[in-house]
């Protein structure tokens, strides 16, 4: 039978210091769906990213209320092992950071770390994230050579790779593309659609356009409220907030 949710949140308030970026959100997330979360700057889009693998607790101040649970399970649960759920719900952030080192070990990293040592197994891992990340055919021939030396958009996607890698179940992704041409763009664009077969996928877009193209569900973030969530068909074509609408049609934000 599937899964109905990945994630479910329910009456999450963030809260730093004293003040409140998230402010009751509930939300469902299903299994092998884009949700983009779109709103304007400072709305709280990326806090409710690292709310969702407690990248958060990492703010010092900073507190919450509510729950967050993956695969039913509360992630605030004091048991959960941090490492693990960081691992299933991976974080991609705007700008692509590679490690100073070859395209093979910066895919191999976590691997190695994990206490994976045999060639044949890490060859066998960097090739599958690669070719999930839809960047092996681009980079086979050259693995050793410095992942500095690649493109923005390929730096991107090795970022991409680094994660999958780990074999996480949800992959997030803030601002993906907010550096890149429009052609990488659209290889980063064309790499989600077929990742979402695997993975569950959370992004917030560069823009409301990024966001229609790439979305199966949407949710509008304003001022840390979740004003409406949907169907992106329904969301950009027949908003049911005037303040969706609003935001959409370019009045403001």
């Amino acid at each position: 039978m599937l899964q109905e949710n990945k994630i479910i949140i329910k009456e999450y308030n963030f809260y730093y210091n004293s003040s409140p970026a998230l402010q009751d959100i509930n939300l469902q997330i299903r299994p092998n769906e884009i949700l983009a979360i779109f709103g304007p700057a400072r709305s709280g889009k990326t806090t409710l990213l690292k709310s969702l693998n407690r990248l958060t607790d990492l703010v010092y101040g900073s507190n919450h209320t509510g729950t967050i649970l993956l695969d039913g399970a509360d992630i605030y649960d004091p048991k959960i092992n941090l490492t693990q759920l960081r691992r299933r719900v991976g974080m991609v952030f705007d700008l692509p950071t590679p490690l100073p080192m070859s395209i093979f070990d910066n895919v191999a990293y976590g691997s190695r770390l994990s206490g994976i040592t045999q060639r044949k197994r890490l060859n066998e891992i960097v090739e599958k994230a690669l070719r999930s990340a839809v960047l092996w055919e681009e980079v086979n021939d050259r693995l050793h050579t410095s992942a500095l030396r690649l493109s923005g958009g390929q730096q991107q996607r090795l970022c991409i790779a680094r994660i999958l890698a780990l074999e996480p179940e949800v992959l997030l992704l803030d601002e993906p593309c907010s550096g890149l041409d429009p052609i990488s763009t659209a290889s980063i664009e064309q790499t989600l659609v077929q990742l979402k077969k695997d993975y569950t996928i959370i992004i917030v877009p560069h823009n409301v356009q990024q966001a229609s193209r790439v979305s199966d569900r949407a949710g509008f973030l304003l001022n840390g409220e979740l004003i409406e969530a949907g169907p992106a068909y329904q969301i950009f074509t027949r908003p049911r907030d005037r303040k969706t609408e609003d935001y959409i049609t370019g009045k403001f934000g």
